[in-house]
């Protein structure tokens, strides 16, 4: 059995056990296209080998850029791993200033693109990247080299020794990958990640993935650049898991019912869309199949595993599962089982519903600094409790600081960060990583996290306001798309929001409210005392000094490429607070 200490091991024990012909399926000009194992291994090998003859030696690193997950970008990681030169993928919708700073951080020698949308941007700033030798695209672009110069390069075997050479240099300990950060804030910090690092996670969260090796299909589509689906990508190679690739996130619904996935990992912001998308469709029936409808999502909202609401909840649930959940599995390809959410908190209503409709959503918690697994549910062996991020993973320790802060040890915490010694001695305190969570451990072993350490903040009359606790109850409206809480420092809390725009303008529709541009709906008068009706019912929830005493709503969509998320659909708050200073100072009266 193949011994698997080094990332590019992976394929070679995907090949010893499975011999998978579907190992990664893309779909190309219309067609779902396989990957065999074998051809995976030799196309890393040509391109390790290429990379030999281009000069490419141990420490040096190599930049994937790809605006989707595709089967050549994992070509590329393997062949560049085995050469013992570091992959450094970056996400493709970071801005052009920070594609500089990133390459000329890492120092990359060559670039791989997806595409001329990525292409164009790389170009136009390769001129002060002196470290870049050459771009080359996956796609065919008639100014760019293509990565296939590469694979026939790589054709001629004669210097496969030296790649054999090489691999056998490369140690567990040693760097496989610099991750720059997204951040909310500042300037992206590149996560030194070893082998190990990254390796040890894979194997210890494959004890916590519940589905049948070797036999099992995943459709992958968050980004690969992040080290969740990227090490996911490794776990499904481990466990025999035939990888589908999504065509983009629009795609996701037609690419699920199209290749009908056991598994898929998930962030929270998706699986309220799917959700509020299946609720949409409710609204829409009539009579008998509506009462049935939302009497059986009632019944989900209420779900407790391990029949804990009682046998009378159970015979209902059974029904209910017959009845109206089984359309919904049916909706998204019929065949999946397990949904691992990550990146953000999930809202409690969520984890009921999906897993009273046996998707089976188990939410975890980690950040790039962990590779990132550091607790997950698991359904098995009472592994599971809503409203946690679940057990630790073995080897793995948290300590909770005095002021709740979460502080991590295990072989999954990085090697520090790039080139900058001081931050990382910031994070790393007596062999402890600081995440910046503040979360708390029940006498059961699960793990919950209650807020971000930075977010948090006082009012000015000293109260402690959790903004993601607000805002998780608020964005449970089918009004509201995204929220973020404002406050720090004023006398109350507030909100800059922006509706979901699709929902309101049918609602808007319905109640004879005929406005057509954003910018005129969200001052409707109508329309604001909805969203103060909405405002109500969550604040509901809250004590007294942390309830949200004004909103203004936002004409814009707020999008990754506007800069008002970053590539994991967290909210940036201090750009969103720029974008909107106008609404914030009229909040306040500033």
């Amino acid at each position: 059995m193949q011994n698997i200490t080094r990332l590019f091991d992976f394929p070679y024990h995907a090949l010893n056990k499975y011999k998978l012909t579907n190992c990664f399926v893309d779909k190309k000009e219309g067609q779902w296209q396989s990957m065999s194992t074998q051809e995976y291994i030799n196309k890393a090998n040509q391109i390790s080998r290429a990379l030999l003859r281009m000069k490419v030696k141990a420490n040096d690193k190599i930049a994937l850029i790809s605006m989707t997950n595709r089967s050549e970008w994992n070509v590329m990681d393997i062949g560049i791993l085995q050469t013992g030169a570091q992959n450094v993928p970056i996400y493709p919708t970071i801005s052009e200033e920070d594609y500089a700073y990133v390459l000329n951080h890492s120092g990359a020698k060559y670039c791989f693109v997806s595409c001329d949308e990525v292409y164009n941007k790389v170009k136009s700033i390769k001129n002060q990247v002196p470290s870049l030798i050459e771009i080359f695209s996956f796609d065919n672009i008639d100014e760019c080299e293509n990565w296939n110069t590469l694979l026939k390069l790589g054709e001629d075997n004669a210097n496969q020794e030296e790649v054999e050479a090489r691999k056998s240099k490369v140690k567990p300990e040693d760097l496989a990958t610099l991750i720059y950060t997204s951040g909310t804030t500042g300037r992206p910090k590149g996560v030194m990640l070893s082998h190990n690092n990254v390796v040890s996670n894979v194997m210890e969260s494959a004890k916590r993935l519940d589905i049948e090796y070797g036999h099992s299909k995943c459709l992958s589509f968050l980004p690969v650049c992040h080290i969740y689906e990227r090490m996911m990508i490794y776990l499904y190679q481990y466990a025999g898991v035939a990888i589908h690739y999504a065509e983009s996130m629009e795609k996701i619904s037609d690419n699920l019912k199209e290749t009908s996935p056991h598994v898929m990992t998930a962030v929270p912001r998706l699986l309220e869309k799917v959700y509020d998308k299946i609720l949409a469709k409710g609204y829409d029936l009539t009579g008998v199949k509506k009462t049935l409808f939302f009497w059986a999502v009632d019944l989900g909202l209420k779900y407790e595993p391990y029949g804990q609401n009682g046998w009378w909840y159970e015979t209902k649930l059974k029904l209910a599962r017959k009845l109206i959940f089984s359309k919904w599995k049916e909706g998204l390809g019929g065949n999946l089982k397990l949904i691992s959410s990550g990146s953000a908190a999930l809202q409690p209503r969520l984890a009921r519903i999906f897993n009273a409709a046996e998707f089976g959503v188990m939410e975890g918690y980690g950040l790039t600094e962990t590779s990132p697994v550091l607790s997950v549910n698991d359904m098995r062996n009472n592994g599971f409790r809503i409203g946690t991020v679940g057990k630790l993973l073995e080897r793995t320790e948290i300590k909770i600081a005095d002021d709740g802060e979460i502080c991590a040890k295990g072989p999954q915490v990085m090697m520090g960060y790039y080139k900058d010694p001081e931050k990382t001695a910031e994070v790393m305190i007596d062999g402890y990583f600081h995440t910046g969570d503040i979360g708390e451990i029940d006498s059961d072993g699960f793990l919950k996290i209650t807020d971000r350490k930075k977010e948090m903040f006082k009012t000015s009359g000293g109260k402690y306001v959790a903004p993601q606790l607000l805002e998780n109850r608020f964005k449970q409206s089918l009004f509201i798309e995204q929220l973020m809480v404002v406050g720090e420092g004023e006398k109350m809390p507030a909100a800059i929001i922006q509706p979901d725009f699709d929902y309101l303008f049918n609602w808007a529709k319905d109640n004879n409210i005929t406005i057509s541009e954003n910018s005129d709906i969200i001052t409707n008068e109508k329309v604001l005392a909805k969203y103060q009706e909405e405002v109500d019912l969550a604040n509901a929830s809250f004590a007294k000094w942390e309830k949200v005493k004004q909103f203004r709503l936002t004409p814009d969509v707020w999008s990754i490429n506007e800069g008002h998320l970053t590539p994991t659909l967290k909210l940036r708050r201090k750009i969103i607070k720029e974008k909107y200073l106008h609404l914030y100072n009229d909040i306040y009266g500033h």
